[in-house]
């Protein structure tokens, strides 16, 4: 296991893949587990560099809007759809490693998304988790429960 330190700033989404793929380059076959333990950050799949990350920005927006409507009240304007977030963004995610490579779509990035610009340092976890690998299938035939 791995922790990784992460500056986000006051950026809602930054890039995690660069740091996800370093762990695993010499890696066997698995699984990585990507977390970050924080109450108000997630992490997710998405594509970067193509106006997701604004389309994500609105979507949480209009979901969870920046505004003085929740019971928990403390920090900035907002800070309780901080809070509820995670609950449609994980903290937690898992990714096929294959030959030490990150077994990720064309288009697929991992990255972390927090909106809580009041804590600008966020720490995650990465844990690779090796397994034999087993197409499915192949080693069974399907019988019919009739």
């Amino acid at each position: 296991m791995s922790n990784c330190a992460v500056s986000s700033g006051h950026r809602l989404i930054t890039d995690l893949t660069h740091e996800a793929a370093s762990f695993v380059a010499d890696q066997a076959d698995g699984l990585l587990s990507v977390f970050v333990p924080h109450a108000t950050a997630g992490v997710a799949l998405i594509e970067t560099g193509a106006g997701t990350e604004p389309d994500l920005a609105d979507a949480l927006e209009r979901l969870l809007p920046t505004a003085d409507i929740y019971r928990h009240r403390h920090g900035s304007l907002g800070h309780g759809r901080d809070h509820v977030m995670p609950a449609f963004v994980s903290p937690s995610l898992t990714i096929p490693v294959i030959g030490g490579r990150l077994a990720l779509g064309t288009w697929q990035s991992v990255v972390l998304v927090d909106p809580n610009g009041d804590n600008p340092r966020r720490t995650g976890a990465l844990c690779h988790l090796p397994c034999r690998s087993v197409t499915l299938g192949s080693h069974h035939p399907v019988r019919s429960r009739g």
